[in-house]
Order: structure tokens, then sequence, then C-alpha cells
């Protein structure tokens, strides 16, 4: 195995075979890239992640950070490939190219860092920074663009998201930084933020904080919260460094995984001196992150993908080597040789479970970021709302959805490994470790729930929801023949429209509990069928493709033996054989769980609000 980060050949098949990524450059926005320079970028991240990222897996989670006289310091192995990182481009691959940026498409930019995200302690610097980078060059002026703007995007200077507060937490609307408006139109910030990433370290020589509070006078809730510019030193007209801003970094978080990344708790203004430039227009601080909180949810996403990728193939590759027990034939012979533990039944079952996990996967997060270039591209905006809409509907089940089942994936891989896995000479521990956080953080798993339930599946009165749907339904009739995979996925999309529109009709009835209570389960149901959708349109695929090998080598497709032969000893044949079963294997042991959901859900059980507080537990 050339490398065991990710599939690279999986990779090429969802970008070229499968979402034809190459035609993006028949657009003229995309005129000057071409497939050679998008293979270009993919072979100089996979060299970048193999020989300065991966290297500082471990050795960053072992060291950890260090706060020392109010100043972060990360793992001494960060310093060189951050350098490296910020000199190569990798920042602000989607920006245009006037503003700073290679102006890539979204989809070839998702491919490169799917080669970065195994370790997220490392890309969280760069990437927050970029997010944040992000905000200015929408909402910032031309003065705040050129200010603090471009030297984020050249890494010189870092950046962060500010939002959570200790007793407010998801519930934003609920936070008490305050903004005291000065006379010159700055302001000074008061307040304290928790679990802010990345919000101090040594790698940089200026860090930019977008910081959300409410200006002194604005009514309470989200619709009173702005959101402001708060560096930690502030700029001099002539683009030198300052003198440093009123803010101390009070605490760095000991956490169960991600030892690399800095999750500070920063107090705001002690002194009353905390300076602040408004971003965008004043009470539409919500409206304004959300941009970045969309990015990170899709980061999040990509982070569940990367963890359950290398958790695979380190467990593949482990089940290819640990020799244990015998053969499924000859389990009564005591003399019978020992075998790979991958000729054992179960582990093979996780093993294709694993597979057409991270499979499916890698299509949802690489079809989105392609729903985004389409809309860019759309040649009206029918088009564009049309892409627009599905991006808005995955986007809850990107974060939600990939990082439950990357987690799931984690562990069994560490089951794969069995007790070794549990012991820190293997790697798999510190990839659950660092994984288990995804769930958690840029919303829980709950509020993206409630988001699909409660916003996207209503937007334009369910014309996103259901030209999803549509998009799906086009796909299982295009591979309707497809050994039956087609007729289970048609059941499962039948079955999620039908629950779509149970759940708005106990809306429209005044019971809305029942979708409340059943967000998250819907969720994981639509993602498993928004997955069986992906796996039967690369089944398809690599049918056909399977099929032009076998002729091509005069095999009849029905002489299995011929078959087997030519799957083992080709290597696509192999490649577009194993995505044939992935898919299968979904359709028939996943795919199901979506009629046990659905059946849960029409029960309109209310015991998780019936039973008393008292009753958890005596």
């Amino acid at each position: 195995m050339a490398n065991q980060i990710l599939d690279e050949r999986d990779q090429q098949f969802v970008l070229y075979e499968m979402l034809e990524a190459d035609k993006l450059c028949e657009y003229e926005k995309y005129a000057d890239f071409s497939k050679d320079m998008f293979d270009m970028i993919l072979t100089e991240a996979q060299k970048f992640a193999t020989e300065e990222i991966l290297p500082t897996l471990a050795e960053s989670d072992k060291q950890g950070c260090r706060l020392v006289n109010g100043q972060v310091h990360v793992p001494d192995c960060f310093h060189k490939p951050y350098k490296l990182f910020c000199d190569g481009g990798w920042i602000g691959m989607s920006v245009p190219p006037e503003e700073g940026g290679q102006g890539l498409p979204q989809t070839v930019t998702t491919a490169a860092v799917d080669w970065f995200y195994h370790n997220f302690s490392f890309v969280a610097y760069p990437f927050a920074t970029e997010g944040a980078a992000h905000l200015i060059l929408t909402y910032g002026t031309e003065e705040q663009k050129r200010k603090y703007m471009d030297k984020m995007l050249q890494g010189v200077w870092g950046g962060t998201m500010a939002l959570t507060e200790p007793n407010a937490g998801s519930d934003l609307g609920n936070m008490s930084t305050k903004a005291i408006r000065q006379p010159d139109g700055t302001f000074r910030i008061q307040g304290t933020k928790i679990f802010i990433t990345g919000g101090d370290h040594d790698m940089v020589e200026n860090i930019v904080h977008p910081v959300l509070a409410r200006i002194e006078g604005d009514p309470a809730g989200t619709k009173g919260i702005s959101i402001f510019i708060v560096p930690k030193y502030l700029v001099n007209e002539d683009g030198t460094l300052g003198k440093r801003n009123d803010y101390e970094i009070a605490n760095i978080e000991e956490k169960m995984g991600i030892h690399g990344s800095a999750t500070c708790l920063i107090n705001f203004g002690d002194n009353n001196a905390c300076y602040a430039e408004l971003l965008g227009e004043e009470r539409q601080g919500m409206k304004i992150m959300f941009q970045m909180m969309n990015e990170a949810r899709l980061a999040v996403g990509m982070q569940g993908l990367c963890s359950a990728s290398i958790a695979y193939l380190h467990a593949l590759q482990y089940a290819k080597e640990r020799l244990q027990g015998s053969s499924l034939m000859e389990f009564k012979n005591p003399e019978a040789p020992r075998v790979p533990i991958i000729q054992h039944p179960d582990v093979r079952r996780m093993l294709l479970w694993m597979k057409s996990s991270v499979d499916s996967l890698r299509a949802l997060i690489y079809f989105t970021a392609y729903c985004f270039d389409k809309e860019k591209l759309g040649a009206d905006e029918v088009e564009k709302d049309k892409w627009l809409g599905f991006a808005e509907i995955l986007t809850p089940i990107v974060k939600a959805y990939s990082s439950d089942v990357g987690f799931k994936v984690t562990e069994l891989a560490m089951q794969i490994y069995g007790g070794y896995g549990f012991c820190s000479e293997y790697p798999v521990e510190q990839f659950m470790r660092d994984e288990k956080i995804a769930s958690i953080y840029e919303g829980a798993n709950g509020i993206q729930a409630l988001d699909l339930i409660g916003r996207k599946l209503g937007m334009k009165k369910g014309a996103y929801f259901m030209g999803l749907l549509g998009e799906m339904n086009n796909t299982i009739a295009k591979y309707k023949g497809l050994d039956g995979i087609a007729t289970d996925v048609q059941n499962a999309v039948n079955k999620l429209a039908e629950m779509g529109l149970y759940l708005a009709t106990c809306g429209k009835q005044g019971k809305f509990l029942v979708p409340i209570n059943n967000a998250y389960p819907f969720l994981m149901m639509m993602g498993k069928v928004v997955s069986a959708w992906f796996l039967l349109w690369q089944a398809g695929v690599a049918q056909e493709k399977l099929d032009g090998l076998t002729k091509e080598a005069g095999i009849d497709p029905a002489d299995t033996a011929a078959l087997a032969g030519l799957i083992k000893n080709n290597k696509n044949a192999a490649f577009y054989s194993g995505k044939i079963h992935s898919a299968r294997y979904f359709a028939r042991n996943v795919l199901p769980e979506v009629d046990a959901a659905a059946v849960a859900i029409r029960n309109e059980d209310m015991s998780i609000l019936e039973i008393a507080e008292e009753s958890f537990a005596s």
C-alpha cells in the first residue's frame, strides 16, 4: 500500500469518473486550469502530507501545547511544516487570484485538503485563518482587506472564530460579551470566550479574532449581535505592528484528543482597552458569522472523512499482516497454518462496513463542494438556485453524519487491532481520540439535525429537498438494472420522501414535538439514504468500466472463474469490483436501518419528554 492516509485511486475515481470535475475547465471561470494541473496539485498535496504533516501526528499529540507568560507555544514539530504550508500556497486555494488566492474550483481544493485533515491539530491553524480571512473578504472594507486579510492569506498572521462563552455555550443569543462604541467609530470589547481553536500560537506575528458581541443598548437575542475584528497586536497605518491589544489568554484546555491544537479561553478587555473594528453592518453578526460557521461545518465533515480514511487503511493493512487463527475451512484442525485475520468473516464484515462508509463520505463531501462550484457557474438564477439548494440541504449532513460515521470507523479500526488497538504503540487510539470532538464542535450534531428539520427541509417550500430527491431518482433510473441495488436504493429514497412529508404534516397539525424529538434519527436516516445514492452512482460507473475491461480481455461476464481471475490480476478490475460490492453491502445491510428508523418515528413516542427528570436515576 503506497500510503495509509487515503486511497488515491478512490480520490481519482470520485473526482474524474464520478463527478467529471475536469469538465469544470470548460467554463471560462476555470479555463486557465486543466486536469494535468489538478493532478499536479494533488500530487504535491500527497507529497506534502506524507513527508511533512503525517510525521507530526504522534509527536504533536505527545508534546501538546504550552501556555507560558500569556503566550501559547505549539508543538515544536509544527513550525517547519506550517511555514512550508504557507509558502506552498495551500491557504486560500479557492480565493480569487486578484485577492491573493489561486482561484481553484472548490471541488479540487476539497480533494487537496483531503490529504491534510488526518492531522486536524495542525491544519486547524491555517484553515481557521482562511475562514476568518474569507469573512473579511466578503464583508470587510477595502481598508480592512488590505490591513488584515492579505497577511492572513499569506499565513503571516493567524485567524480564529470567537463565538462560545462559558454560560451561553451553543445558545449564542445569550452571550454577554459587549462592545462599547468609541467617538472615532471603533469599539472596545469586554467579555470572555472559550473553546477558541488556535486562539493563540507562536507560528505567526499577529492573530486576528472575529468576535461576536453585543453593542451596548442593542436588543437581546441573536438579532442584537454584531461581529468585530479584534487583532492581537494593533496595526499601524504603515502596516507595521503596534501595541499589544487588551486581552489575555487565560487558559488552554486539556483535551481528550487534538492535543496539538491550542483551544483557548480568552478574556477580552480586562483593562477596558480592547480595540475592535466593526465587520460588516451592526446587528448582522450572526448572518456574517454563519458564513464561517458553514465553512467550518464542511471542514468538520472533512475531518470525519479523513479520520475514517486513515483509520480504515491502517486497519486494512493490519488485517492483511496479522496472523491469527486458521481458515474457516480448517478451524477444527489444530495443525492448520495461521492465516491473516482478513480471512475471518467478522473482520471482513467490519472492513466492508468501513470501506462503504469511507467511499460514501468521500463522495458526499466532494459532491457538496462540486455543488458550490456549479452554483457559481450556473447559466441562470434557476440553475444557480438548484445547486445552492443541494449544498444547503447537504451541509448539516456533511457535518453531523460524517463526524458520527467517521468516529464509528475509528472505533471499528481499533476493534480490528484487538488489544493492540487500545495501546498507544499503535496509532488507531489517537485517530479515535482526535475524531470524537467532531460531533461536538461547530454546532453539536443534535443542532445540525434541528437545522435540517427546522430550516433546510422547508427552504423554498421544500423545493430544495424535492430537488435532491429528484437527483437521486435520476441516478436510480440510470442504473436501474444494477444487480438489484437500485431497487433497494429506490425503496429507501421513497421512504425518505415519505418521512419528510410525514414530519412536515406533523408540524402543520401542531405536533411539532414529533419532528423535534426525531430530528437526529431523521438526519442519520437521510445520511444513509444519501450515502446509498452515492454508492449506487459509483457502482453504476464501476460496472460500466468493469464491463469494458472484461470485453477487452475477451471474458464472458457470466464466466465467474475467469472474472475472478481478472479481478485478482488487474488492479482496475479489482477496484471497480470493490465499488460494486461496497454498494451491494451497504444496500443490503445498512439501508434496512432506514425502515426501522421510519417505524420508530411514526410511533410518535414522547418518552423522552414524558419521563420525569427524577426518574432518570434514583
